[in-house]
């Protein structure tokens, strides 16, 4: 059976033969088989003023599953052990391409009842549990065509459950190595914090490649319970030439908070959509994100906080900087939906241009459908601030490093959000590379 699209055929029965060879849950394939069915008749997503009509979204090989496991922490590859506290690492797991390389779970955090575990396993141990939140509160298998690859194509990711009134003292951390120029990633990470729960999650992807033609489709659900807390921080330096489409989304019920520090630091094309929900009366999502672009990269960052609740409060806060040729569109929007009474809805979207060919376009949107509310926001796309850099170099400082310091200093309020000190610094190594490197 063949469904076509676009010039794009895929081959649902050899979709379905693999996820059957690979062992996959009755689980997941019955969601690779609704997928399926759907791609025909569902539409690309749009998102504003990027075109994605010649992009390749579709292309993809087989998965690279033949990845090394590990044993122990010191045995993890180099670049993995950069971004672990060997010592005092408790809770993390490891993806080598599309293998599960590595899990380690503190006993304590068992004993709780708390889960951790590659999402394809999950759907085996717990399929009631994992089916009750899989692409149904957050993203959902219609929405588009890109989410429905992603559940047909899915072949990694994590499932993190915190049974309620848990508090999770050590953060969970997920690293996925990407050395493979074959391996594409299509991961699925499923957050669910029951009521009064708390859980600091942290990821990290890392390419090991320059260059690769594969696809990245990662989509996150993030499922606060009433009165729960998660903070979700994350790294992304994945290799140029593939293609991205990232979502990650988050549902937030009566007096919960999920926090999100994102640095969105990929060397390919990708569209980047974080929408957060704030269902319950006195949610919270701050959200803060830094990007780089270099090359000739075109991105698309939409960001949205929806909130329905009374009393809800949500913060958005991104700041890019754009050298060589790099286009980006930073759409930010805060929407407050009728019944949402004295909620508030504020964002922030600066932009650096360092080079005459480089483009940011920031665009603020405020819908508000209520009225006893705070609601307000900013923009800017311009230059490094030349009276700071005068400050900066009467004191003795060369022009290249008080340029240097003003862009930390312009990204440092994400930077500083991320709860991993090994992953902080990845970060603004990441930074330092990609806009000091020729």
């Amino acid at each position: 059976m063949t469904t076509e699209s676009h010039e794009f055929h895929i081959n649902a029965d050899e979709v379905i033969n693999r996820a059957t060879e690979r062992g996959e849950s009755e689980l997941l394939i019955s969601k690779k088989k609704e997928a399926l069915d759907k791609f025909e008749s569902l539409e690309m997503p749009k998102p504003d003023k990027t075109k994605i009509t010649k992009w390749d979204f579709f292309t993809v090989s087989k998965p690279v599953v033949d990845s090394p496991v590990y044993d122990s922490l010191e045995e993890l590859p180099e670049a993995v052990k950069n971004l672990v506290d060997i010592d005092n690492t408790k809770n993390i797991y490891v993806q080598h391409n599309n293998t599960p390389a590595y899990l380690q779970v503190s006993d304590e955090l068992q004993e709780q009842g708390v889960i951790i575990e590659n999402i394809i396993e999950a759907s085996h141990n717990h399929p009631e549990l994992v089916g009750k939140y899989f692409m149904t509160d957050g993203v959902k298998i219609d929405d588009h065509k890109l989410a429905a690859f992603h559940a047909a194509m899915l072949n990694g990711g994590l499932f993190v459950y915190v049974p309620k009134n848990v508090q999770v003292p050590d953060p969970v951390q997920m690293i996925v190595l990407h050395d493979n120029e074959e391996a594409s990633l299509f991961n699925h990470v499923l957050i669910v914090a029951e009521e009064g729960s708390e859980l600091t999650y942290v990821e990290s992807y890392l390419s090991e490649v320059e260059e690769s033609k594969e696809q990245i489709n990662i989509i996150s659900e993030v499922i606060a319970n009433d009165n729960a807390k998660i903070t979700y921080g994350t790294v992304d330096f994945l290799a140029a030439g593939m293609t991205g489409y990232i979502n990650r989304r988050g549902v937030v019920y009566r007096d919960a908070t999920v926090d999100w520090a994102l640095g969105l630091m990929n060397d390919s094309n990708v569209i980047n959509d974080n929408t957060t929900y704030l269902i319950g009366d006195n949610s919270s999502s701050d959200l803060k994100t830094v990007v780089v672009g270099r090359g000739n990269q075109t991105l698309n960052f939409t960001t949205e906080i929806v909130q329905y609740g009374k009393d809800s409060v949500g913060h958005i806060l991104k700041h890019g900087v754009m050298k060589d040729s790099a286009s980006s569109i930073f759409n930010g929007i805060g929407h407050i939906k009728h019944g949402g009474t004295r909620s508030d809805a504020q964002q922030e979207s600066r932009v650096l241009m360092l080079s005459e060919k480089a483009r940011g376009d920031a665009n603020p949107i405020l819908l508000i459908d209520e009225d006893d509310v705070t609601a307000g926001h900013a923009a800017s796309v311009g230059r490094v601030d030349p009276i700071q850099l005068f400050y900066l170099m009467s004191r003795g400082i060369s022009q290249k490093e008080a340029e240097r310091l003003v862009i930390h200093g312009f990204l440092d309020p994400v930077v500083r959000e991320l709860p991993i000190e090994s992953v902080k610094n990845q970060l603004r190594e990441v930074i330092e590379l990609k806009v000091l490197s020729k």
